[in-house]
């Protein structure tokens, strides 16, 4: 396993993180294609093996069960002080006015809530699952900055939003001498580019490090384009990622396939390769349901592309309509 800095943090983190909305309990939630935890275990565990020491989960993944499953998992397989573990806030977690969201409430309550169900003292990285419209971002920022002062998390990070809210965001946090943000999980892969045009730049000038999600986009880029798997069949979100621009997406799919039969290797490790070559990344979030995908994303960590494959995958990209950020 390869380590590098979270960002311009002194964090050390492996260059994989595993994410966790894999495993959870399948009738909670909305994720009907989750591993339980019986099997969710033995993938936990390989992660642990093989020298992973990132876990990013949230509140949200199947109704809590995913924190819950994550951290007796990682009790049991592995030291806390030797693990990275990441969680968010924002989805609604019960009925009611204050069941969801960044106000200062809504935090301060699900901190202590993902604490309880990770059976931790702290995470390492508290990440605002989405911008918040209908709260103040100075409320926000003045809950995180706290409960970094409380001891309940080592670090505080973004997710998919315009890089002018992100940048608003950090300018208010050093006006007001908060604790500043040090990461942003973003939506890229092959698929989908448009993290290129301003967030990325936008990290790398802030010394942001980038965790993007769905790097494979929802496996999309492992299969041929017309196959179709349980997840791709019931997840109601991964279906609002894909609704446009299908012709070119299906060129750049076949684009990953040939360049992975030159190499003689799966497909996942070419566009996993992809975003690992990106500079602005930190650590591409890599979901796996079967040890295979572990040893595919692991294996992508030596897999140097070249200039000519990754333009060759590039070319046949157009732009996208904004999408993910709710």
């Amino acid at each position: 396993m390869d380590y590098t800095k979270l960002g311009s943090t002194g964090l050390d983190i492996s260059r994989l993180c595993l994410g966790c909305m894999t495993y959870g309990t399948p009738s909670r939630g909305n994720h009907a294609w989750t591993l339980d935890e019986e099997a969710s275990r033995p993938i936990l565990r390989r992660a642990v093996e093989a020298g992973i020491n990132f876990f990013d989960t949230a509140n949200v993944y199947s109704d809590g069960t995913s924190e819950e499953i994550v951290g007796r998992a990682l009790k049991e397989y592995t030291r806390r002080d030797e693990v990275v573990i990441a969680t968010k806030v924002h989805g609604r977690m019960r009925p009611g006015a204050n069941g969801a969201g960044l106000s200062r409430k809504a935090i301060m309550t699900e901190i202590d809530a993902s604490l309880a169900r990770l059976g931790t003292d702290y995470v390492d990285l508290y990440q605002i699952h989405r911008f918040d419209h209908e709260v103040p971002i100075e409320e926000t920022l003045e809950a995180l900055h706290d409960v970094v002062k409380a001891g309940k998390a080592r670090y505080i990070g973004a997710s998919s939003m315009y890089a002018w809210q992100f940048a608003t965001m950090l300018h208010a946090s050093e006006a007001n001498g908060w604790t500043r943000f040090v990461t942003m999980q973003d939506y890229l892969n092959l698929l989908y580019r448009e993290e290129e045009r301003e967030m990325l730049p936008l990290c790398a000038a802030e010394g942001i490090g980038v965790i993007p999600w769905s790097p494979l986009a929802r496996g999309r880029l492992t299969r041929n384009w017309d196959d179709t798997t349980e997840r791709s069949q019931t997840d109601e979100f991964g279906s609002t990622l894909y609704a446009h621009t299908a012709d070119a997406d299906r060129k750049v799919v076949e684009a990953v396939a040939t360049i992975a039969a030159e190499r003689g290797v799966p497909r996942a490790q070419v566009a996993l390769a992809w975003v690992l070559a990106k500079p602005e990344v930190s650590a591409p979030i890599i979901g796996a349901s079967k040890n295979t995908h572990l040893d595919d994303a692991i294996a992508a960590l030596e897999l140097g592309l070249t200039e000519g494959e990754i333009a060759r995958m590039e070319a046949p990209y157009v732009p996208h309509a904004i999408v993910g950020f709710s």
